[in-house]
């Protein structure tokens, strides 16, 4: 019915100048002629240009004045010729309603307001207010001071209405033709395809969406870093033990038993098995013997070293556990150097934040050979970084338990115009690495990051929690990879 009423128009007539006033006219639901017009528009058989208009509609509050009248007349309405006791009012009217019908009403100059009555001090009024809402309500318009004067009493709301004026398109035509997308066995038969039009193909219409996963955004970056390792000739290390021992955690890398990061402020022990039995003797005893009195060099902590310490079970606080396990496993063989690499969960006991998790996931690489020095750990994090697009780097002398030179890496942020910290690093310290077995020439150099931190800066996400919650982006917004990290 809308259909034939816009082209039957049209065929006598050069435009529909409204659509609202058109569909009123004919008494057809506009959105109807609005759906119909978008359909024609697409094509071709009309020309459609919008039309857009601000009109005003009432609130909840202005439906209910124009329907009952405003809070003032019927404030005046419930005071008597003689006048009213305060009290003996406002049990009659709403608590609301009370307060804005004497504020106007007073403002009006309708009533006085007396200590001990309220009186009239007009004999009638008229209701403009629910005049002008009724007006509004039925299309009609009414003066801007009228507007401005309603709208601060927040009885109406502006509201954008949207249609559309029509003239006739370049395959405008009476009546739809009807348009096929197939050809049957029973065209041919009956000769029918000669008079048949076809629907035209659109070739750069997108497909149906397919139904499939994606990767979640810390697995396309932990892939790309894998292959930057790979292809700096890099072995990955087994990372399946979640569950370490306190002695593979913290006193194989010399981190000593009093150290605070043993706290269960930072550490998540187990209660079953609450210990380990397998342990390396001899190797434990050398490990005791440079905490409690030193060696290679070293004066050693000074304490009781307890076994009972060393056997308790922890979700492993860093990967550093697996290369201490790799590189007691390296010397036990002859020597021969080795480049490792893990990227896996580990776990601490943190509060959780908007930067930090109670698991994460570390980022490890390590060096072990002949002769290496500092000099060599800076070149290599400065090949390593600038594959992530971080050509800018610094370097801060900072603290920890097994290494020593020990360093914080910073990275110049592009966008935040600053420098970042994007990890840590050290030379492994002897008292770690000799008691192993390692020859007393070999040196490791290591460096750590959490895959998390470049992950968030990537896509743009300033919540850890919305990296791992129901709002992280699964999209394929990755082509420039992790060499837009820094840009």
């Amino acid at each position: 019915m809308a259909e034939e009423a816009i082209l039957g128009f049209l065929e006598k007539n050069d435009e529909i100048r409204d659509s609202g006033e058109f569909a009123a006219e004919r008494g057809i639901e506009h959105n109807e002629i609005v759906n119909v017009i978008k359909s024609l528009h697409g094509f071709r058989y009309v020309d459609a240009q919008d039309i857009k208009r601000e009109t005003w509609v009432l609130t909840d509050e202005g439906e209910t004045y124009a329907t009952v009248g405003s809070p003032e007349v019927q404030l005046f309405l419930a005071i008597p010729q003689e006048g009213i006791s305060k009290e003996e009012l406002q049990k009659k009217l709403d608590p609301s309603l009370f307060k804005i019908g004497c504020a106007q009403a007073a403002k009006n100059k309708w009533v006085e307001m007396g200590k001990q009555l309220i009186s009239r001090k007009v004999q009638h009024v008229d209701d403009k207010v629910k005049d002008l809402l009724l007006q509004i309500q039925q299309g009609l318009n009414i003066g801007s001071d009228e507007i401005k004067a309603l709208k601060v009493r927040k009885l109406i709301i502006p509201q954008t209405w949207k249609g559309y004026s029509l003239k006739r398109g370049p395959n405008y035509a009476p009546k739809r033709k009807k348009v096929v997308t197939d050809l049957t066995r029973d065209n041919f038969q009956s000769g029918e395809w000669k008079e048949l039009e076809f629907k035209e193909y659109n070739y750069s219409a997108k497909g149906a969406p397919l139904e499939g996963g994606n990767l979640h955004p810390l697995l396309k970056v932990r892939a790309q870093l894998k292959q930057i390792f790979l292809c700096m000739g890099f072995e990955e290390m087994p990372t399946n033990n979640f569950v370490e021992s306190s002695f593979w955690n913290f006193d194989a890398l010399f981190q000593p038993q009093q150290h605070p990061a043993r706290d269960s402020h930072d550490t998540f022990f187990l209660e079953t098995p609450s210990t380990t039995k397998i342990l390396p003797e001899d190797y434990v005893q050398r490990v005791k013997h440079v905490h409690e009195s030193g060696g290679y060099g070293s004066r050693g902590y000074a304490y009781d070293w307890k076994r009972e310490e060393a056997n308790k079970n922890l979700l492993r606080t860093h990967t550093t556990a697996v290369s201490s396990r790799m590189l007691y496993q390296l010397a036990q063989k002859p020597f021969a150097p080795k480049k490792y690499f893990s990227i896996d969960r580990v776990f601490r006991n943190e509060a959780v934040d908007r930067t930090h998790l109670a698991e994460f996931h570390q980022i490890e690489g390590l060096v072990c050979d002949r002769g290496l020095t500092l000099c060599d750990l800076i070149g290599i994090l400065h090949d390593f970084f600038s594959r992530l697009g971080m050509t800018k780097l610094k370097f801060k002398p900072a603290y920890n338990p097994y290494t020593e030179p020990s360093m914080e890496i910073f990275s110049y942020h592009e966008g935040f115009k600053k420098w970042v910290e994007i990890g840590n690093s050290g030379m492994f310290r002897p008292e770690m690495l000799q008691p192993m077995g390692l020859p007393e020439d070999v040196q490791v150099i290591a460096w750590g990051l959490s895959l998390e931190r470049p992950t968030m800066i990537l896509y743009g996400i300033d919540n850890i929690r919305d990296l791992f919650g129901h709002k992280v982006f699964l999209g394929d917004n990755y082509e420039d990879g992790l060499i837009s990290i820094l840009n």
